[in-house]
């Protein structure tokens, strides 16, 4: 084994979260509500060497098989993620994630008027009017952002 190459240890079931981008891994965890009290094995791993983009992050939660609709949340931080569903030690679904066509209470509205940011406690809501670029609507003000302005 070369001093490259990286141990990670397999999962007999769950889902590996690969490809997020470097340094990304804690915020794809938060956006997906995951803290680590719920009791699941997570393993994480920052800044590793990857061939296709330099390095990556990797997470790993064993015995939970998360959604599409769950992992598309964090598509907007990091767009070439891919998701594979483990069982028995084997991949038996691997899917790329896809942006949704709204994000609910994930996002804050930098719109310092908007009435999500009074002192009621209301949920974030954004459309996606556009994919490519990505763009994003606040439900309540009717602003639009770059996903670099929400997160």
């Amino acid at each position: 084994m070369s001093e490259k190459e990286l141990i990670v240890q397999k999962i007999v079931e769950g889902t590996v979260i690969d490809h997020i981008e470097a340094g990304k891994a804690l915020h794809v965890l938060s956006v997906l509500g995951i803290s680590g009290e719920e009791g699941k094995v997570i393993t994480i791993a920052m800044n590793v060497p990857s061939k296709k983009y330099g390095k990556k992050d990797i997470i790993k939660i064993e015995n939970a098989y998360l959604s599409p609709e769950i992992t598309n949340k964090i598509s907007l931080i990091s767009p070439h993620t891919t998701v594979n569903i483990i069982k028995n030690y084997k991949v038996v679904e691997k899917r790329a994630i896809e942006i949704p066509d709204e994000f609910v209470g994930i996002f804050k509205c930098p719109n310092p008027n908007c009435i999500t940011n009074s002192e009621e406690t209301m949920a974030t809501k954004f459309y996606v009017p556009s994919k490519n670029p990505p763009l994003l609507r606040c439900k309540y003000c009717g602003r639009i952002y770059s996903p670099n302005e929400v997160m």
